[in-house]
C-alpha cells in the first residue's frame, strides 16, 4: 500500500490532475484520492493542496519525491523482473513518435499477427527511459543519445540523417535560421553546439517533429527534421534538401537486462532488431 502510495503521489507530481493520474495508471479519480489520502494518514501530513483545477504538492511531498524516487523507480523495475509472465501477458513497449511512425508501421501490422498482446505508446525519450526502468515498459524505442544508466542495456538499432524542409530553393550561400526540435531535451542537446558551431541560428523549437516540418513546408523557415518523417509525411521531393553538415541521430533499443531473458520478449527484440538492419 505505501508503495502505490508513492507512485500514485511521484505521477500526480507529473500530470497534475487526478484524473490524468487515473488514466495513466488505470484506476479511477476516487482511488488516486484514496492512495494519496492513504498515504498522508500514514505519514501523518498534508501532501497535496488545490490549485484551480489542478493539483499542487506541498513542500513536505516534493522533499518526499526528491529523496524516494530514484529508489521508487529502480524497486519496480526489481519488482518487475520477477513478475509473472504468460503469453497472454499484455506488454507495453514505450516507442518515439517519429520512429514509430516512420518505420514501424508495416512491422507491427505483421508482427501482431504473432502476438497480439502488444501495446505501443509514444513519449519523448526521457520519459522511455523512466518507464523501462520502472517496468511500465518492457522495451524502449528511442530517437536521439541517450544517457548511460545502470539497470539499463541499450542496443543501437541505425543512425537516421536530418535533412531540410522547406518549399523552395535554399540559398547556399546564405546560413539560414532554422526551426527544429526541442533542444532542451537531453536526448536532442547534442545538436545545438553543432548546429550553433557551423553558424546555424535556431529561430524557433517545437516540441514535435511534425510540427516542425509542417512550418518548414509552410515557408516559415527551412525545418530540421529526421529523414524517416519525410517518408513517413509523405513530404515532396522538391521541398526535401540535403543538409550540408553530416548530422545523424541515433535510433535505439532500451531494455533492462532480466527482461531480454524472457523468451516472448527476447522474439520482439530480436525481430526489431533484424527490422531495422534494412535502414542501418
Amino acid at each position: 500500500m505505501l508503495l502505490e502510495g508513492l507512485e500514485t503521489l511521484y505521477v500526480l507530481a507529473q500530470e497534475g490532475t487526478m484524473g490524468k493520474t487515473g488514466s495513466r495508471l488505470y484506476i479511477s479519480q476516487s482511488a488516486v484520492s484514496k492512495r494519496i489520502a492513504n498515504l498522508e494518514a500514514r505519514l501523518g501530513k498534508k501532501l497535496i493542496e488545490p490549485q484551480g483545477r489542478n493539483i499542487q504538492l506541498t513542500a513536505e511531498a516534493k522533499e518526499l519525491l526528491t529523496q524516494a524516487a530514484p529508489e521508487l523507480v529502480t524497486l519496480k523495475g526489481l519488482l518487475f523482473d520477477h513478475q509473472q509472465m504468460t503469453d497472454d501477458t499484455l506488454l507495453h513497449i514505450a516507442c518515439s513518435e517519429t520512429v514509430l511512425a516512420a518505420y514501424l508501421g508495416p512491422f507491427l501490422a505483421d508482427y501482431l499477427q504473432k502476438d497480439s498482446g502488444l501495446s505501443f505508446r509514444t513519449h519523448h525519450t526521457p520519459m522511455i527511459l523512466e518507464k523501462v526502468r520502472a517496468g511500465d515498459a518492457i522495451l524502449g524505442i528511442c530517437a536521439g543519445q541517450l544517457p548511460s544508466i545502470a539497470d539499463l542495456k541499450i542496443t543501437e538499432l541505425c543512425q537516421e540523417s536530418y535533412v531540410l524542409v522547406y518549399p523552395t530553393q535554399i540559398n547556399e550561400h546564405q546560413t539560414p535560421q532554422l526551426l527544429t526540435i526541442d533542444l532542451h531535451n537531453p536526448a536532442n542537446r547534442y545538436l545545438e553546439p553543432i548546429l550553433l558551431a557551423n553558424g546555424y541560428k535556431i529561430l524557433m523549437q517545437m516540441d514535435s517533429y511534425f510540427a516542425v516540418a509542417q512550418l518548414g513546408l509552410s515557408g516559415v523557415a527551412p525545418a530540421l527534421v529526421p529523414k524517416g518523417l519525410v517518408d513517413a509525411m509523405r513530404i515532396p521531393t522538391s521541398a526535401v534538401h540535403a543538409f550540408p553538415l553530416n548530422l545523424t541521430r541515433p535510433i535505439s533499443l532500451c531494455y533492462r537486462s532480466r527482461s531480454i531473458q524472457r523468451e516472448r520478449i527476447q522474439h520482439l527484440y530480436q525481430d526489431l532488431v533484424d527490422h531495422f538492419q534494412y535502414y542501418a
